[in-house]
């Protein structure tokens, strides 16, 4: 039985190393040949399963079309939020249960309302974000946690579009090799876009909390 399991497994492996070698060397080709609907493609494979090398396939449409290369961003990020609809409807589906084998009801209720206070950032800073930041972990968590579709897919479309529309910048005054620099200093990247994206959150629960207030106490007056 260990035999036939063994050799079962090895089958398996065998059988999906084909379909990524098919993947890379024909499939990918193929799709990168269809311009701006070969963008929208590759973000919608990347995002639902499939890892692609999208950000060097991306510099090369930018520096092949440099006219439209705002084009390539958008299409990209469009491609993105649809394809992530796999992974949060894998969490959205049966992801509850998979985190509750995991922690405990309290663990999991406290999550759920961190969450759900600030659930857009919660997507909107990880699609900022270049490799390695895990985001099909909070892709699958905004399934888990049942944020509504409309803004999960335009948090992941606006955090895409500001990724890519930064690449494509980068490749137009460095070119193709702005995707080196970019993986080369990841690290520094997330830092950066972090530090942007909690001062960029500071400043509107600032604004929101200021608003609550001025509305609070013109309530109050017109009590009076």
């Amino acid at each position: 039985m260990d035999g036939r399991a063994a050799g079962k497994g090895q089958c398996l492996k065998q059988f999906f190393a084909r379909i990524v070698a098919e993947w890379k060397h024909v499939l990918l080709p193929a799709i990168a040949k269809l311009g701006f609907w070969g963008a929208a493609a590759i973000g919608l494979f990347d995002s639902a399963a499939i890892p692609v090398p999208i950000d060097a396939i991306l510099a090369l449409y930018v520096w092949n079309d440099k006219r439209h290369f705002w084009i390539y961003p958008l299409m990209a990020a469009a491609g993105s939020a649809v394809g992530g609809l796999l992974p949060y409807g894998l969490g959205r589906a049966g992801g509850e249960l998979f985190l509750l084998k995991r922690i405990n009801r309290e663990r999991f209720e406290q999550m759920r309302t961190r969450f759900e206070r600030q659930e857009f950032m919660a997507v909107l800073i990880p699609s900022m974000m270049p490799p390695p930041t895990p985001w099909k972990v909070f892709v699958f968590a905004a399934g888990v946690f049942e944020m509504r579709v409309a803004p999960f897919l335009l948090a992941v479309f606006s955090g895409r579009t500001l990724r890519w529309m930064a690449l494509a910048l980068l490749v137009l005054k460095l070119g193709p090799g702005a995707v080196d620099i970019v993986a080369h200093h990841a690290l520094t990247v997330v830092a950066v876009v972090g530090c942007l994206a909690i001062a960029g959150f500071a400043w509107w629960w600032f604004r929101r909390q200021r608003g609550a207030q001025r509305a609070q106490a013109q309530a109050s007056i017109d009590e009076l």
